[in-house]
């Protein structure tokens, strides 16, 4: 127990590390975006470029962390993440900023690793409870973080970006000294055939296994549900409730202190009670309806409950979905496995953001969180029919 649960807290630190970066980056994007003339529907464009340039490299990083280990693939990324926020926190030009964020996106398979490297230390029976410590981990990330970069803001955008720029840095060097590597050599896919090619073909060979096509379909829709959202909300909050980017921070830094608990404590305890199954489908009907109340909020106190109910939502079916994937798939393909997640999870951060801009700019400020509603519902929907059939 104590080997596996060591790497556990040396990946934990450094995916808290990582988030609490990113997170104070996250709020400000869009008015990164505004700041030089944009709206709704391009800072929206923003995510998409991210997810754009992260479909194209999350599989090849999946074969890459199969065939060489997770802990080179991981801070490779990490050391990505840090230059792009420095060139964010530079940037001049609208132009700037989207190639700060494309580069952003090609590194981005931190998470994907993280969640490949805990298949490798953590046994079955207990590998959804220790995908939501890493997912703890990026809930208290992403609730330090906003708080963080809203604060710093008020000095200037680029201070959180430089800062965010310095905790990557720092966490590669934490994890060149602390972070051992979880896949032994005789466990890594060492098939002739091109990185390149396993990587971008790894999604199709994946849901070929059997009943894995429902499940991924059905995480592919949850993410969709509220991939833009979180692009969105700046111009959300301020269009309906006149939110500063402060109000905003601590708004996330709410949101993750709600992921941190139910992540950290509370899915651990529904998941001793439950199968993975039906808290899967629990998590994804909590999500709608929190969505559909932040749509409909009279107040902006409104959204702090519906948002408690979107973490509860998400922090129980992610993990939940997650798991039961991974038990379809064999030791040697859980990296491709996390990088076809990855993938799906990149096709619905292209198709999310951009719908959140349109709906927002075309329709009014809440139709992409009624939209977002009616995408739960639809991916409960299909992952019942998974259970029913596989």
């Amino acid at each position: 127990m104590s080997a596996a649960r060591s790497p556990l807290v040396f990946l934990f630190i450094a995916v808290l590390i990582n988030f609490m970066g990113y997170g104070m980056v996250l709020p400000l994007l869009p008015l990164y975006a505004q700041q030089h003339g944009a709206g709704a529907t391009l800072a929206g464009a923003l995510g998409s470029v991210y997810a754009g340039m992260e479909l194209l490299a999350g599989p090849v990083i999946g074969a890459l962390s199969d065939r060489h280990g997770r802990r080179p693939v991981l801070l490779v990324c990490l050391a990505g993440t840090a230059l792009a926020c420095l060139l964010l926190g530079l940037a001049q030009s609208l132009e700037m900023i989207f190639a700060a964020i494309a580069l952003d996106g090609l590194t981005g398979g931190n998470l994907s690793t993280a969640y490949a490297y805990v298949a490798d230390v953590s046994p079955p029976e207990r590998r959804a409870r220790s995908l939501g410590l890493i997912g703890a981990a990026f809930g208290l990330g992403m609730m330090a973080g906003p708080a963080l970069g809203g604060l710093l803001a008020a000095q200037g955008l680029a201070l959180p970006a430089f800062l965010a720029a310095g905790l990557a840095a720092a966490n590669v060097l934490f994890g060149l000294l602390v972070l051992p590597e979880s896949l032994p050599p005789e466990r890594r896919n060492g098939a002739a055939s091109g990185v390149v090619r396993d990587g971008l073909g790894s999604l199709g060979g994946i849901l070929r296994l059997p009943g894995m096509g429902a499940l991924l379909v059905g995480m592919f829709t949850l993410n969709l549900a509220f991939s833009g959202l979180q692009n969105n909300f700046p111009l959300y909050s301020r269009a309906r409730f006149a939110w500063t980017p402060a109000e905003t921070g601590v708004f996330y830094a709410f949101v993750g202190a709600c992921a941190v608990f139910i992540q950290g404590f509370g899915y651990g305890w529904l998941h001793g009670r439950r199968s993975e199954r039906a808290l899967t489908r629990f998590g994804l009907l909590a999500m709608a309806v929190g969505l559909l109340a932040m749509a409909l909020a009279p107040a902006g106190g409104w959204l702090f409950p519906a948002a408690a109910l979107v973490a509860l939502g998400s922090g129980t079916a992610i993990p939940s979905l997650t798991a039961l994937a991974s038990r379809r798939a064999p030791a040697e393909a859980q990296g491709r496995l996390m990088g076809a997640t990855q993938t799906l999870l990149s096709l619905a951060m292209i198709l999310g953001p951009a719908l959140a801009g349109v709906t927002f700019e075309l329709l009014f400020p809440g139709a992409p969180y009624l939209l977002g509603a009616a995408l739960s519902i639809l991916a409960a929907v299909i992952v019942s029919s998974a259970s029913h059939n596989g």
